[in-house]
């Protein structure tokens, strides 16, 4: 196996999870996957490896951006279909640990979905991607302080939309 198979292979899990995410859609995240790899294949030899994470992640943000301005141009709407999200489940979980783990993944998928750009990224890549703030700070390419900046606002305007989906919810 050469090289760059390796590394597809090493990072195609954690690109498609973070399109998926973003995307809410299965779908079009193999898509932005396999556009990602296409271009990571034709920019290969320009990129630096012991970046080639950071490069990937930040191509797979701005692919999903554009999916999403398409389907924003094509209706007004943006319709959030989270059954195709892949939600990590136990061995045997009970039905009602199930219930209660897909509510709270609509529930933070509905108030991710409010929170603006570029503090959803932020968000995602350290709460969901498990990234480190060095790593989020090369892959948006931002400063490290500005990173921590958003990570910080970025949690607190999820908590308040968490809030507000749980409380439009209950009443």
């Amino acid at each position: 196996m050469d090289e760059f198979e390796q590394q597809v292979r090493q990072y195609q899990d954690r690109i498609y999870g973070f399109a998926c995410y973003f995307l809410k859609d299965d779908t079009a995240a193999k898509d932005v996957t396999q556009d990602v790899f296409i271009k990571y294949w034709e920019n290969y030899d320009d990129i630096d490896q012991d970046r080639a994470m950071g490069w990937l992640l930040r191509v797979t943000r701005n692919a999903c951006i554009d999916v999403l301005r398409k389907r924003k141009t094509r209706r007004k709407s943006v319709t959030v279909d989270s059954e195709n999200l892949d939600r990590a489940e136990s061995p045997q979980p009970s039905p009602h640990a199930e219930t209660e783990a897909s509510d709270f993944d609509d529930h933070l998928n509905r108030a991710l979905d409010e929170v603006d750009e570029p503090y959803r990224s932020v968000v995602v890549l350290r709460e969901i991607q498990n990234m480190k703030y060095k790593e989020i700070a090369e892959t948006l390419d931002m400063p490290m302080n500005t990173v921590k900046v958003y990570i910080h606002r970025g949690r607190k305007k999820l908590r308040k939309q968490l809030a507000e989906v749980l409380d439009h919810e209950t009443a």
